[in-house]
Parts: structure tokens; C-alpha cells; sequence
């Protein structure tokens, strides 16, 4: 009486193992070929970022930081990633970066305009919204097994998995922006002749900048923090050397790729946090 009732069942994991099996089976020449386009140019971009010297990178960083917070905080960055060097993680770092990266360019690509249709359509905000919710409430380990059967070990499924975990910040807060930009500034650019389209990128946009740039932030933010949970399935970089201190029981190995990843966790969010704010010196 007290127990539900067992003869009431909703076989949802037999359709769910039934559907990725039968994707599997027949969606795999084009699973081939989505692994083969993503995967070709996230290693290109790895191999680039190991390609430049450490000391180029480090100023790079390190002059962006001046430009737009001042020299505290490109001292900050120059101590982190020097920090992070002297571990002997760099290569790590950079094939970390290299993940985070693509996931947010794809995150950008993707969550931009589906963000932007949201706050133009009711009716699209009403279909998204619950799947972001489902999104962001899923345990992320959950987001590995349909894209390890799918696409294999590797980092292909690592970039798909975290892009899937990182997203849904910058498609609600690109939403959010535009919907917040003043009703009497789209009525003014209205009045002057705007067409829908000088509306959203001269005005809407420009206006929802900070809080667009706080959405990829946030994505950015999320990535790092998959970054662990892909190695599990090749996504390799810091997140490798933290798992290999977990299998091994070795503290000091994995305190080492745990601590590198919060100093570019802290880094890439300064950088990010200020990039649509006006320079202080």
C-alpha cells in the first residue's frame, strides 16, 4: 500500500539503449565524419599551442591582461601560468586549452543564435528552456556513454561531451541580454529606420555585450570543470593527471593537475570577465 505500485513501468532506459544502439548501427559513417571534421582541427589547434614558445604565450597573456585590467593583473596571469610551467604541466595545460577552446568556439557558434531566436520568439523560448534545464541538471557523467558509443574513445567524444555540459549559460544569458536591452533605445532605432537585422547587431548585441561575454564565461568556466570528467574517455590534458592520481593514489600527482586547472580556471575567467569592460590602469 505504501510502496508504488511495481506493475506501473516506464521502460524509458530500454528506449534509450535501443535508440544510441540503434544510432550506432546506422548513423555510423556520419558519426565517422563528424569525428573526422571536429577532430582535425582541435588537434591543429593543440598542435599550434604547442608549437609556440612558453615565454610568447605567457606575454601574450600577460599583455591582454595590461590592456585591459592594468599591470596587477598581468603580473597575476605572468605568475599563474609561469606557476603552472614549473609543475612541468605545460604541455598538459595546452592541450587542456586547446579542449576548452574549441568547446567554446562551438558553445559561441551554437549557443549565440539559438539564445538570440529564444529572445526573439516566445515560442522557442518555451521548447529550449526545459532542455537547458534538463541540460544543466544531468549528471555530467551521464553526457559520456551515448558519445563513447557513438564516436569511440578520444577526444572527439571529450569536445562533444563537454560542449553538451558547457553550453547552456551562454544560450541563457544571450537571451537574457538582449531581452534586458531598454525598450525605448529599440524604439528609437526603430523610429530612425533600423531594419531587424541593424537592430541586433548595432544595437541589441553591442548593448547585451556584458552579459553575452558573462554567458561565455560561465561556458568557459563549466569546460575546465568537464575537463576532468572527459579524461575518463581521451579528452587527455590536465584532467588525465588528475584521474592518474586517482587511479595511483598519488596526492601529490593529482593535487598538481587539480591546482594548474583552478590557476587557468582563475586566469581565463579574469580575461573573460573583463573583456567587455572598459580598461582601468
Amino acid at each position: 500500500m505504501f510502496e508504488f505500485p511495481e506493475f506501473i513501468y516506464l521502460p524509458l532506459d530500454r528506449w534509450t539503449s535501443a535508440l544510441v544502439d540503434w544510432l550506432t548501427v546506422n548513423g555510423e559513417a556520419f558519426f565517422d565524419v563528424v569525428g573526422d571534421v571536429l577532430l582535425s582541427p582541435m588537434l591543429g589547434l593543440e598542435q599550434f599551442l604547442l608549437w609556440i614558445p612558453w615565454w610568447v604565450i605567457i606575454l601574450a597573456a600577460a599583455g591582454l591582461a595590461w590592456k585591459q585590467k592594468g599591470w596587477r593583473m598581468a603580473l597575476g596571469v605572468t605568475a599563474g601560468l609561469f606557476f603552472i610551467g614549473t609543475l612541468g604541466l605545460w604541455d598538459m595545460a595546452m592541450k587542456t586549452l586547446a579542449i576548452v577552446i574549441a568547446a567554446a568556439l562551438l558553445a559561441l557558434m551554437i549557443g549565440v543564435p539559438i539564445g538570440i531566436g529564444m529572445a526573439r520568439s516566445e515560442k522557442m523560448r518555451g521548447i529550449v528552456r526545459p532542455i537547458l534545464d534538463m541540460m544543466q541538471t544531468m549528471p555530467s557523467f551521464v553526457y559520456l556513454i551515448p558519445a563513447l558509443m557513438l564516436f569511440g574513445l578520444g577526444k572527439v567524444p571529450a569536445l562533444l561531451s563537454t560542449l553538451i555540459y558547457a553550453i547552456p549559460p551562454v544560450i541563457r544569458l544571450t537571451d537574457l541580454g538582449i531581452r534586458q536591452v531598454p525598450a525605448d533605445v529599440i524604439e528609437a532605432s526603430r523610429a530612425f529606420g533600423a531594419t531587424g537585422r541593424q537592430m541586433l547587431l548595432k544595437v541589441q548585441l553591442p548593448l547585451a555585450a556584458p552579459t553575452i561575454m558573462t554567458g561565455v564565461n560561465q561556458t568557459i568556466m563549466m569546460a575546465l570543470a568537464m575537463v576532468v570528467i572527459a579524461s575518463m574517455i581521451g579528452a587527455g590534458g590536465l584532467g588525465t593527471e588528475v584521474l592518474n592520481g586517482i587511479a595511483r593514489l598519488d596526492v601529490g600527482r593529482g593535487f598538481n593537475g587539480g591546482i594548474s586547472i583552478v590557476v587557468m580556471a582563475i586566469i581565463i575567467d579574469r580575461l573573460t570577465q573583463s573583456a567587455a569592460q572598459p580598461r582601468t590602469s
